[in-house]
């Protein structure tokens, strides 16, 4: 076993390997999946709003009720403080 400067240099290269095995992985699924978006866009679909649906679908459902009304509150405030100005502007 090599060793330099107290790492054993064949146990360093295996980690490294592994990593860059999987990063190539990786990088293969992550064009699968556009390749998967395209094909959806191609059909009429919002990318966009699939990659929402598919992070909301991570959630657990609490954590995805309490992200919907926080959204609606704040667009909700948002709206107010619009019509307050324009209602100021009159």
């Amino acid at each position: 076993m090599a060793t330099v400067g107290g790492i054993a240099g064949h146990i360093l290269g295996s980690f490294i390997e592994r990593i860059e095995r999987l990063e190539e992985e990786k990088k293969a699924l992550q064009e699968d999946i556009s390749d998967v978006f395209k094909e959806a866009k191609m059909s009429g679909f919002d990318p966009k709003i699939m990659r929402q649906i598919i992070r909301l679908r991570k959630l657990d459902r609490n954590d995805r009720e309490e992200q919907e009304y926080l959204l609606d509150l704040y667009a909700r405030a948002i709206e107010g403080e619009v019509s307050a100005s324009e209602e100021e502007a009159a």
